[in-house]
């Protein structure tokens, strides 16, 4: 990938085996230990606190601008986060104004785990807030390249006003994107492209905020010289290895020892055994950072079968941890990768139709739920694999259309 593209490229949350959001695999990358291993990490050279080599995914300009944006303050309504934007360069639109009626087309890239089950119910019910939007048409690529594009061929034959396009990997579907752009209005959210043709792409601050909040938080919990097992769910996806360097770069300026840097495959089993063989090894480990927080309730249990208090984790904002957080009365933070995202896409298109300008980078805030904010993400009624930053809750059909109960 080159400079730009880097910066221009985003990724979702994570879509290795039933996990939680969106990642690209285009190309592999090293890692600190590899899949599948057991053992501690091994120490890289001056600096490094176990955490191996960093990978050939960072790009320290954007390491620095994800960091700076974590601290930005947004624009836009304050009690609608899917409709901010963190220090925006607007586009003119006005080429693409046009009177509606109007049909919105999307080229999904899956519906094949939770996160995005959440986010497709939240598109849907937010296309069916504007009458203006005629028609809706979305193809699902069911996880293919190679059906995506095309899907994205076909819609270009479907007298579409817009095309929105969350790709399923970075850069195979980068040629379909650009042959899209010069014959409809594209927006490309969630993944990216290593194309800047698209008139916006949306996405949350990223993968280095993601890793940094986490580490964070167990740099001030952990006591000086605590063990840290990092959980990654596998090597060579680009917001995993994003995560993990942000947290490498945590961990590295710390005092803290990580003792192993494992694989996980997304598998709640095997996150328990890995738990579970690093606990009979050392006999405490302090603290628990994870690159996705699926398998996070797994971990929790580890320690609690060996009758041992959980240390330190971090997980994500899915139900069944806030819950086990809550519950369990976890020391814990849940940095997210916001479902929410998945409504401004909709809300992009008829900006653009309507002749408004846009972001070209629509940069949405990320928060972390915390101790402090715990209780307003928790949502009583709501299935264990919810996600709790889904900006739904104003949508009609909520609670039951996400799986819900009043």
């Amino acid at each position: 990938m080159r400079s730009y593209s880097r910066r221009f490229l985003a990724v979702a949350a994570l879509a290795v085996l039933t996990t939680t959001a969106a990642c690209t695999t285009d190309e592999p990358a090293p890692s600190a230990a590899p899949a599948g291993s057991s053992g501690p990490a091994e120490s890289a050279g001056p600096g490094d606190r176990g955490t191996g080599a960093q990978s050939k995914f960072f790009v320290q300009a954007d390491y620095d601008a994800q960091m700076a944006m974590r601290r930005a303050e947004p624009t836009g309504p304050a009690d609608k986060p899917w409709e901010q934007s963190i220090d925006p360069r607007l586009v003119d639109t006005a080429a693409y104004k046009k009177a509606a009626p109007y049909h919105l087309c999307f080229s999904n890239a899956a519906i094949d785990n939770p996160w995005r089950q959440v986010g497709w119910k939240t598109m849907q019910a937010e296309v069916a807030l504007h009458k203006e939007i005629e028609r809706f048409t979305a193809l699902d690529a069911e996880g293919k390249d190679d059906k995506q594009i095309s899907d994205i061929a076909e819609l270009q034959g479907k007298g579409c006003d817009v095309l929105i396009v969350s790709p399923n990997t970075t850069a195979t579907l980068t040629p379909a994107v650009s042959g899209a752009c010069p014959k409809v209005p594209v927006i490309v959210f969630d993944r990216g492209v290593e194309t800047d043709c698209p008139v916006t792409f949306i996405k949350p601050v990223g993968g280095y905020a993601f890793g940094a909040e986490a580490a964070e938080f167990l740099v001030d919990k952990v006591p000086s010289g605590g063990k840290i097992l990092a959980l990654r769910i596998l090597p060579g996806v680009d917001v995993l290895e994003t995560r993990w360097s942000a947290a490498k770069v945590a961990f590295d300026s710390s005092d803290l020892d990580v003792v192993g840097v494992e694989f996980t495959d997304g598998d709640a089993a095997k996150t328990k055994s890995i738990v579970g063989d690093y606990i009979q090894r050392y006999g405490k480990i302090d603290g628990v950072w994870m690159d996705s927080g699926a398998t996070a309730v797994a971990a929790v249990e580890a320690f609690e079968d060996a009758g041992l208090p959980v240390p330190p984790i971090n997980g994500e904002d899915q139900q069944d941890f806030l819950q086990k957080w809550s519950d369990a009365k976890l020391t814990a933070i849940a940095p997210t990768y916001p479902t929410y995202q998945w409504r401004t896409p909709v809300i992009a298109a008829l900006k653009i139709l309507k002749g408004e300008q846009v972001p070209k980078i629509w940069n949405l805030p990320q928060p972390a739920i915390t101790q402090e904010n715990l209780a307003t993400y928790l949502k009583p009624g709501m299935p264990p694999l919810h996600y709790a930053l889904c900006g739904c809750e104003d949508l009609p059909g909520y609670p039951e259309k996400w799986g819900g109960t009043s």
